[in-house]
């Protein structure tokens, strides 16, 4: 099933805070609602999160007593602010919401009820999308995996970081799927533990063969030559190809290119932001430090009382440490100022 739908005028969505334990499907009827299910990493992932906040939106317009055009778009344009503050690194979810505005301001004289229609149909559209984007992503970057490989994977990337398929993790499935031998070493992905608790529960369902390692142990297994490849997502990435993505990526891409390890990030157009020039631009979410704290070992909490912390979400790996980077559109090699501009623009 997909990771986030439409259905019963409600959105509804897989709760990613409960994995692997539990699977549940939870549903919204309100746009705030939703924009709280996104800061709280219900649904998380890029590609996701844009599908989300436009089914969000598509709420807000039933959500509106409006019946005048111009009384229903200040309700909308009121609701898109509050869903793009949601979480603020990833582009996809301002794109996804400026998608839809801009389709909206260009229409001729709507009434209220068909421009409600408009919306719900458009985030479907995008959605829909989505999945056939990720599946071309894929096809790609699953030509750049060798029979036999070793694969490091941070964070997760899969079909639940996506509507459907996912990125990086989609373009890991797509070589399996191929028939090519592959393992992947999960990093945990502390503090929130996405490597362990999501990417190795699909690559459970894939059926392919898997070891969850510590985020500080991808250096052993690069310099030992146990590992082949490194593939990675993008929240958003700046047009000179330096990529933010959680937190951890910088430091396994200075590994990797340290000993000559290929590193891939895997990045829908919609996630490249061609509005900045390079990657300190990119905003960059500090998340509860209670994320940090309130880790656990055998049912106890790790850290002191009182203790203090810090909870960057993400990092920004400069271009220099990347490979090349997968789109959907094909694969961007340096310069990334002039490849990436072509694949996302067709210049």
């Amino acid at each position: 099933m997909r990771t986030v739908f439409w259905e019963d005028n409600q959105v509804k969505m897989i709760d990613q805070r409960v994995l692997p334990a539990r699977f549940e499907v939870v549903a919204y009827s309100d746009h705030k609602s939703v924009a709280r299910a996104i800061t709280d990493m219900v649904v998380r992932g890029a590609p996701a999160i844009g599908a989300t906040a436009a089914f969000g939106l598509a709420l807000a317009g039933f959500e509106s007593a409006s019946t005048s055009t111009g009384d229903l778009l200040a309700d909308l344009r009121a609701a898109a602010s509050t869903l793009k503050a949601s979480r603020p690194t990833a582009v996809n979810l301002a794109w996804a919401v400026d998608r839809v505005m801009n389709k909206v301001s260009s229409l001729q004289s709507p009434s209220a009820d068909s421009l409600r229609q408009f919306i719900l149909d458009e985030a479907q559209r995008i959605a829909d999308e989505d999945v056939e984007i990720n599946k071309r992503m894929a096809e790609h970057g699953a030509a750049l995996i060798n029979d036999g490989d070793t694969i490091i994977h941070h964070c997760n990337t899969g079909a639940l970081a996506a509507v459907d398929w996912g990125t990086a993790l989609g373009v890991i499935r797509t070589a399996h799927e191929q028939g090519k031998k592959i393992h992947v070493l999960v990093d945990e992905t502390r503090p929130r533990l996405q490597g362990a608790r999501l990417t190795a529960w699909e690559l459970q369902q894939y059926g392919i063969p898997f070891e969850i390692i510590s985020d500080n142990t991808a250096g052993y297994f690069l310099k030992a030559g146990k590992a082949q490849k490194c593939f990675v997502g993008s929240d958003r990435t700046a047009a000179n190809g330096d990529v933010a993505n959680k937190i951890g990526t910088y430091m396994l891409a200075l590994a990797a290119k340290d000993n000559d390890v290929p590193f891939y990030p895997v990045v829908p157009t919609s996630t490249i932001d061609l509005s900045l020039s390079h990657g300190d631009q990119i905003p960059i979410e500090e998340r509860d430090p209670e994320e940090v704290l309130g880790l656990e070992f055998k049912g106890e909490r790790v850290t002191p009382k009182n203790a203090k912390a810090r909870n960057i979400a993400f990092d920004v790996t400069p271009n220099r440490l990347i490979t090349a980077i997968v789109t959907e559109n094909g694969i961007a090699y340096p310069p990334y100022e002039k490849s990436l501009r072509r694949l996302v623009l067709g210049e």
